[in-house]
């Protein structure tokens, strides 16, 4: 074996071990330093559970055809979900810069000139057509994971979109069962007004009667009565800002937008107690964490990629009537191949302190992941446990609603028919009772509806 042989192999070995000493061609791998990162990596490599409920169409987790009209209206008009789907085309432009800079670049600037003299007569023209390709070859990668890093922000970007698309499917079914049981508050509200205005005049013919009701009694059943009338006002306003809430979401003027009656509303159900890492890790903000550390992953590898030198191969070539001194026509062509190595030897310490910083942003990168798996897991956790007790609170207000249907009953026949002096106290305190448990009611089952579009939503549903 002659020398110079010897010698291109013993460079094409020590480049070998440079590259794989410093990971420059490693690709990234989902981290398992700790046994939640290890459990994530696992549950990725699992295979898709259709029948997860985060996998879920939403139509089939949304029936009511009211609301699913909604929910499709909004997903056309939304302005924040065209802008998310807009950033995918950005980011897929920006991969697609990536991925072609692998081709050599070409570069053509023919030139003209005219030159005269005056101690000669005529003028010479020369002209210069010349093109030049410059091609970097990616030996140490650096090409290599700038495209890695942006594949990484594509997929980033489309978590994203998903993301986008999960919250509003959320926001116009919470919105929409909030309407709903507002306006179903109101209703009662105003029925109870109605009852309530009777009472104040039962209790004032039966003062007038002298059937044992004092003015104060008169008094405190009005107070009820204005007091009822002062939290319709309220009600009112708040249907009128879940209106506009809707129309933002559906990207529409205000209106008044039109929801199922309470009694017929369909509360969409959880299927099982518990999630699995499997779904969590489904979630797009989840995703959308690992990918940030995929692209912090990459642009350390970059970092470490600049300490080696870059191979750039050069061509140059034309057809020009100018050959050095000597002007020809018709023309000649004329070409030129060079390559050159460029090694950093000393760069002011940039490119060790841009080393340090990616290294540092990796790790910071690293614990948002982390956190984000928690967060996720935490959110799950508590929209089931907004779900299982309110199902049970549910069934307590509906015993002590039904109870105080009677009391309100009964004393109402004590006030008419009693002459004891504080049946007209038993009668406010019932019916204040009655109407207390029957909004808590109506809040309880709005919150069981929404615990379930949280855990949806929480789960990245909607793809």
């Amino acid at each position: 074996m002659n020398f110079n042989k010897f010698s291109r192999i013993a460079l094409a070995v020590a480049f070998a071990t440079a590259m794989g000493s410093c990971g420059i061609y490693t690709s990234y791998k989902t981290p398992e330093s700790t046994p939640m990162t290890k459990a994530y990596a696992e549950a990725r490599e699992l295979p898709v559970d259709s029948a997860a409920f985060g996998n879920l169409l939403w139509e089939d987790v949304f029936t009511d055809p009211i609301l699913a009209g909604y929910i499709r209206e909004a997903l056309q008009n939304n302005v924040n979900l065209q802008n998310a789907k807009l950033n995918v085309d950005v980011a897929n432009a920006n991969l697609l810069g990536a991925n072609l800079s692998y081709l050599p670049s070409v570069a053509l600037a023919p030139t003209a000139a005219i030159a005269g003299n005056s101690y000669i007569d005529g003028t010479s023209k020369t002209y210069q057509i010349p093109a030049s390709v410059s091609w970097e070859i990616d030996i140490f990668g650096k090409l290599r994971n700038n495209r890695k890093g942006a594949k990484a922000a594509v997929l980033k970007s489309e978590a994203y979109a998903q993301a986008v698309r999960s919250q509003i499917i959320g926001a116009v079914a919470n919105t929409y069962y909030a309407l709903t049981a507002v306006k179903t508050q109101l209703e009662l509200q105003r029925n109870t007004a109605g009852l309530w205005k009777q009472t104040v005049k039962t209790m004032s013919d039966l003062k007038e009667g002298g059937r044992g009701v004092t003015e104060a009694a008169v008094v405190q059943s009005a107070a009820n009565y204005y007091s009822i009338l002062s939290s319709i006002t309220d009600l009112e306003a708040s249907v009128d800002q879940l209106n506009n809430t809707m129309s933002l979401l559906l990207n529409k003027l205000p209106q008044e937008w039109e929801t199922t009656r309470a009694v017929d509303l369909q509360v969409p159900t959880i299927l099982r107690a518990g999630v699995p890492m499997a779904e969590l890790a489904a979630r797009p903000d989840v995703r959308a964490a690992e990918q940030d550390l995929a692209a912090a992953f990459y642009a350390t590898n970059s970092a470490r990629a600049a300490f080696y030198p870059s191979l750039n191969i050069t061509a140059n070539g034309g057809f020009t009537n100018s050959l050095g001194t000597l002007i020809v026509n018709p023309g000649q062509w004329f070409y030129q191949l060079a390559g050159s190595l460029t090694a950093p030897l000393f760069s002011r310490g940039q490119n060790i302190a841009r080393l340090k910083a990616s290294k540092i942003q990796q790790q910071q990168t690293l614990n948002n992941f982390e956190y984000t798996i928690l967060s996720a897991a935490a959110e799950v956790s508590d929209a089931l446990t907004v779900y299982e007790k309110s199902i049970e609170k549910s069934a307590h207000l509906k015993q002590m609603v039904e109870n105080l249907e009677k009391s309100v009953e009964y004393t109402n026949d004590l006030m008419l028919y009693s002459t004891g002096s504080t049946s007209y106290l038993e009668v406010l305190t019932a019916q204040q009772s009655l109407l207390g448990a029957q909004m808590n009611q109506i809040s309880t089952d709005l919150s069981r509806a929404q615990a379930v579009i949280n855990l949806y939503q929480a789960l990245g549903g909607g793809r």
